[in-house]
């Protein structure tokens, strides 16, 4: 399996979708199904009956996860940007292809 190119607490951008332009952060990370989950994106309401957990019931929101290849890595000015792996210092790191800069610490 290759390597996670959106890790969590990445700033992205969603490139598809009825959420198209907007920029969050990612909360969760799901590579093996390859989704992830955006902070205020692709937000979902589950209608649900009152029970004994949850009396009073109603509207349950919540961020449904997208597919990563809906989302793109944001650079410093707000533009979408792929992601690459390059080796530096004998260290695999990701670097924006776009900008050249570094993602990871």
């Amino acid at each position: 399996m290759a390597a996670a190119k959106i890790k969590k607490g990445d700033q992205v951008i969603v490139l598809s979708g009825k959420d198209k332009g907007k920029t969050g952060t990612v909360t969760a990370a799901m590579p093996k199904d390859g989704k992830v989950v955006v902070a205020g994106v692709n937000v979902a309401t589950r209608h649900t009956k009152p029970s004994q957990m949850n009396p009073q019931g109603g509207l349950n929101r919540f961020e449904a996860p997208l597919h990563i290849s809906k989302v793109a890595h944001v650079t410093a000015d707000g533009k979408p940007t792929r992601v690459r792996f390059e080796t530096q210092d004998g260290k695999k790191v990701r670097v924006a292809v776009k900008t050249g800069e570094k993602i990871d610490g």
